[in-house]
């Protein structure tokens, strides 16, 4: 599947022509129907609709430089753009932050819901490195790796989400919670981890 879409967002990808697959059967003509009209139409929403889901690939490099010159491109120049070219260009934009802000939302909630949701991704993690799915074990990189998690991407996002005003006063609330998240786990990580690896040691998950 690698080479299939040459290694580059596979994931989003093959969920891209699974997804485009189903919905282009018989048994979705009235949906398809509601949602494009003309070529026009179903053009423009296939390519907003890759663009969201490739939106959710953070650890493409490429991907991640065009984004940020599209924001600054929608939200900070507008020059050479008619109005209507340049609402369309921030709709498209404002709708990859909203779904990259999906794709990890248990960062800008309440403590407790981060944690249930972070502990489940490192179990997941750890299970595919006891059974070679994965080179690195999670546990050597857990706590590093979140703040930097933190840093990089999520409290940039909430701040870009509160710029835009998409959710308007609970763009607020999403920032909050993430830079409290991110200093609770400064504070607590560490110890969280090791908390983490007796529970798994517990239940004998171990390498094979």
């Amino acid at each position: 599947m690698g080479e299939k879409y040459r290694n580059k967002s596979v994931a989003e990808q093959n969920s891209l022509d699974l997804s485009w697959d189903l919905l282009m059967e018989e048994r979705f003509d009235d949906l398809r129907n509601s949602i494009f009209t003309c070529d026009k139409e179903l053009q423009r929403f296939r390519q907003v609709l890759v663009n969201v889901v490739l939106a959710t690939d953070i650890f493409d490099a490429e991907l991640n430089g065009l984004r940020k010159n599209r924001w600054n491109k929608a939200f900070s120049s507008t020059e050479g753009l008619s109005d209507e070219e340049n609402n369309d260009l921030r709709a498209t934009i404002v709708i990859e932050h909203i779904i990259q802000a999906s794709d990890v939302s248990h960062t800008m909630q309440h403590w407790h819901i981060y944690r249930k949701w972070n502990k489940r991704l490192f179990e997941e993690l750890y299970k595919a490195y006891c059974e070679g799915r994965m080179e690195k074990n999670p546990a050597d990189f857990w706590y590093k790796g979140e703040i930097g998690f933190f840093d990089n991407y999520i409290i940039p996002l909430a701040k870009k989400l509160k710029d835009c005003n998409v959710f308007g006063v609970s763009s607020d609330e999403c920032l909050n919670y993430a830079v409290q998240n991110r200093d609770e786990w400064k504070e607590k990580g560490e110890q969280i981890v090791a908390e983490m690896m007796e529970d798994v040691a517990a239940r004998n998950i171990r390498p094979m």
